[in-house]
């Protein structure tokens, strides 16, 4: 099935057709890869266990725009707070994504550890590749699985909006996706 969109953009109507089919395979694909590379990401911090992120907000965030928000973080409990919630935050992320439950709550905190893993990696690094890294490819692709609720395509999201629990409280709706 095809659906024509029609919409305005910066005051100019805009008309095209989208395959609802292949836009469904699309999101399936896109969640599950990214879903894929957080999960994939955390489960390697375990692995190598004890994770420790002091290199990343102590050293690496120093004079970055991040830097005064994310140094904090460099020492005592919130250091350690920090490397048990980057791995688990990423392994739920990434579980999240990947069985399509609360994905649009999933996409929106693996787009907000997105952000300063592209400011610190992007400002140490001298932007050397330039300013479109992994980091903001990963950060545009969750706001558009947040976005166009790519949970809901062979997701366990399908399942949850339909429940009661859900219709009783329609605001969890932002949450699924």
């Amino acid at each position: 099935m095809t659906s024509n969109i029609q919409t305005q953009l910066l005051g100019r109507n805009v008309s095209f057709a989208v395959s609802e089919v292949w836009l469904a395979y699309w999101l399936l694909f896109m969640r599950l890869i990214v879903g894929w590379w957080l999960l994939h990401a955390g489960l390697d911090k375990f692995l190598a266990w004890p994770f420790d992120a002091s290199w990343f907000v102590g050293n690496a965030a120093q004079g970055t725009s991040v830097g005064p928000l994310v140094t904090m973080f460099s020492d005592g409990v919130l250091l350690t707070f920090t490397n048990i919630a980057v791995p688990v935050g990423q392994v739920l992320i990434g579980l999240g994504l990947v069985l399509g439950a609360l994905t649009r709550l999933a996409a929106f905190f693996g787009g907000f550890m997105m952000v300063f893993f592209y400011f610190i990696n992007g400002e140490t690094g001298g932007w050397s590749h330039g300013v479109v890294t992994g980091e903001l490819l990963g950060i545009v692709i969750l706001a558009a699985i947040a976005t166009l609720g790519a949970g809901r395509v062979l997701g366990i999201d399908a399942i949850l909006v339909d429940t009661p629990f859900v219709e009783r409280h329609p605001k969890l709706r932002y949450f699924i996706g």
